[in-house]
């Protein structure tokens, strides 16, 4: 009886202890969606911001949206290995704002058919940048892999185990030797092994020279011998590679400086012939015949210069 007579005030109290559940519940599922998107953001250009908090991040929503495909992935490993502080989602809607101005100055100045030719050729633009800043980062990076090799031998000799002497290095070199290492000192730090780390280095930024460092390392922590006189010995190797590298790069910058240069004289055809004949690109296009002919030669200007480009590469 009793039990019947509190019932209303039963169903009251439980009603209440669920709504207060619900706005908990509401709650912390509000501020784990903060501490994420937080986290995300720290881990954008991990060791680049400052203490301050870095610059404001734009774009946040496309951002997400893009790490959750495989294609947002893939870029933002590409942009790390850059060393651009840019996130996908800033990267993706400069590139398209960039294509877009492309298209409509394109479809102005020559004629309509050439403003999708003008966003192919800027996303094609976008791609290559990224591969120019990812070399000219690697490139950077080997020719600072004898003074990388010069720390550890040094700290090796002095006492220091590998983990603490690739720590070292990290604090004395700079950019982005300075960079990789300390990416590499915080695998180790959180439970990475040695062979890991270096591994994901070399994926980072191939080349030989670093694939012989991290092979030496690797052997030499397995091994447990002595790596001292390894990595004077590579010190040495190092520094005339690198003198060979750039006898080689100095020998060949006319031949790259044709490259890009014929593509220019294209271009610029295309322009003195529109401008010696208002009109005449528009009439050109028209036809089926004429938008032949002009995807046909953008077509050998680009294999000529993929040809040069090839020729000029000269692996040492």
């Amino acid at each position: 009886m009793d039990l019947e007579a509190n019932l209303p005030l039963l169903t009251l109290g439980a009603a209440l202890l669920c709504c207060v559940l619900g706005v908990a519940g509401v709650h912390a599922y509000t501020a784990g969606r903060a501490q994420r998107r937080d986290l995300i953001d720290r881990l954008t250009s991990p060791g680049k911001q400052p203490a301050g908090g870095g610059r404001e991040r734009r774009f946040r929503t496309v951002d997400r949206k893009l790490r959750r495909t495989r294609f947002g992935n893939r870029l933002e490993r590409r942009l790390a290995a850059t060393g651009l502080d840019v996130t996908p989602g800033e990267f993706v809607v400069c590139v398209a704002g960039g294509i877009a101005a492309l298209w409509l100055i394109a479809a102005s100045l020559l004629a309509a058919f050439f403003g999708p030719v003008a966003g192919l050729i800027g996303l094609w633009a976008a791609r290559a940048f990224l591969s120019w800043q990812s070399a000219r980062r690697n490139e950077k990076f080997i020719n600072q892999l004898p003074e990388l090799a010069r720390v550890l031998a040094n700290a090796t000799q002095a006492g220091l185990a590998l983990r603490t002497a690739l720590a070292m290095a990290a604090e004395e070199l700079e950019a982005p030797a300075g960079e990789e290492l300390a990416r590499v000192a915080d695998k180790l730090g959180v439970g990475h092994s040695i062979d890991d780390a270096l591994g994901e280095l070399a994926e980072r930024l191939p080349s030989r020279e670093l694939s012989v460092l991290v092979t030496t390392l690797i052997l030499s922590n397995r091994a447990g011998g002595t790596v001292v006189a390894s990595l004077r010995n590579l010190t040495k190797t190092l520094e005339e590679r690198k003198e060979t590298r750039r006898e080689v790069r100095t020998q060949l910058s006319q031949i790259t400086v044709t490259a890009y240069a014929v593509p220019a004289f294209g271009l610029g055809a295309l322009l003195l012939l529109d401008r010696v004949m208002p009109g005449a690109l528009e009439r050109m296009t028209d036809s089926f015949y004429g938008q032949a002919a002009v995807i046909v030669s953008l077509g050998l200007y680009a294999l000529g210069f993929v040809l040069i480009r090839r020729m000029s590469k000269i692996d040492v």
